[in-house]
């Protein structure tokens, strides 16, 4: 798992257009993830309307956003187009990079972990690729308020 003020672990997965996306592709910028566990359902929605909603803030903010599930790429492409998300959506089928990031796998009663769903978390990553901010197992619109405030924080200085 990787641990804020170190190298976030660089990752490739494909994204919804079947585009391969490295991290390593975002060095020089702010980069925002967010992990979902299952495109089309309430708090996905929520989770990912909200990162669409403050996107030209994260854009101002020299920041991008992906998103992170377990879904198939066809599945994140029709959910991009049906909620108009402006940011890439990639999919972890083998939950490679979930799990790498210690973010695979349902808490239940935060003692047992259930290896059905992605845990709803996000990261942020600064321009040099070193983790500055994350949580595991957040609210859908709590991820979307912590993360923008961490990449203030790093344009504020």
């Amino acid at each position: 798992m990787p641990q804020i003020g170190q190298a976030a672990p660089d990752f490739e997965l494909l994204n919804q257009d079947r585009d391969t996306v490295r991290l390593s592709d975002y060095r020089g910028r702010r980069v925002i993830i967010f992990a979902f566990p299952k495109a089309n359902t309430m708090g996905c929605n929520n989770q990912a309307c909200s990162f669409r909603d403050v996107f030209p803030q994260i854009e101002a903010r020299n920041a991008v956003v992906l998103g992170v599930s377990s879904d198939s790429v066809k599945t994140l492409a029709a959910w991009k187009r049906r909620q108009q998300l402006p940011y890439d959506l990639l999919s972890d089928p083998d939950h490679k990079m979930l799990e790498a990031w210690d973010a695979w796998g349902f808490r239940l009663f935060s003692i047992i972990k259930l290896p059905i769903s992605a845990t709803r978390s996000y990261w942020v990553i600064d321009e040099n690729g070193i983790l500055v901010d994350q949580q595991i197992g957040v609210r859908p619109g709590e991820s979307v308020d912590k993360a923008l405030a961490a990449v203030e924080q790093l344009a504020n200085g």
